[in-house]
């Protein structure tokens, strides 16, 4: 119930944010940073570092997600090509995280553009809310329309 409560979607959404924003720091910012004073500082390589573990501590929220996801839903969960390639993002993003460093991160660090694929699962996201609360709206609409219904019908009888 939670994966798909308002809740949820929430949830999902401020975590993809918070991991969007990290992203940005770390590989846009920072590097730009490093990159100008042209010479190593400490502040920046801590940074970086903390913006790495913080980097892998989303991955494994996702991955969490992920594999809550299929289990909650079964197979019917990878019938949605969205699902389909948002699952795999995460998995790459995950192995990324864990397995590698040094050089080769820097080459696999082209998985960013994939993870940014998350901006996209913040509008899904906001959509399958709007659609919540649509679906909120269509149910009050006819419980008011039904009711206004009775309501001429009793008005009617009483003229």
């Amino acid at each position: 119930r939670f994966l798909t409560s308002r809740a949820g979607h929430y949830s999902v959404l401020l975590l993809v944010s918070l991991d969007v924003s990290c992203i940005f720091a770390v590989d846009f910012i920072i590097n730009l940073f490093t990159c100008e004073a042209r010479s190593p500082h400490s502040a920046w390589n801590t940074a970086l570092e903390a913006l790495g573990i913080v980097s892998l501590v989303f991955s494994c929220l996702f991955m969490v997600e992920l594999l809550a996801s299929i289990w909650a839903f079964g197979a019917a969960y990878f019938k949605s090509k969205f699902h389909c390639f948002d699952a795999l993002v995460i998995v790459a993003g995950f192995v990324v995280d864990v397995l590698l460093r040094g050089v080769i991160e820097e080459v696999a660090s082209l998985v960013v553009i994939l993870r940014l694929w998350r901006v996209v699962k913040i509008i899904e996201e906001l959509s399958v809310g709007a659609q919540e609360q649509m679906e909120d709206l269509v149910e009050k609409l006819t419980d008011l329309q039904r009711e206004n219904e009775e309501l001429k019908a009793e008005l009617k009888a009483v003229k």
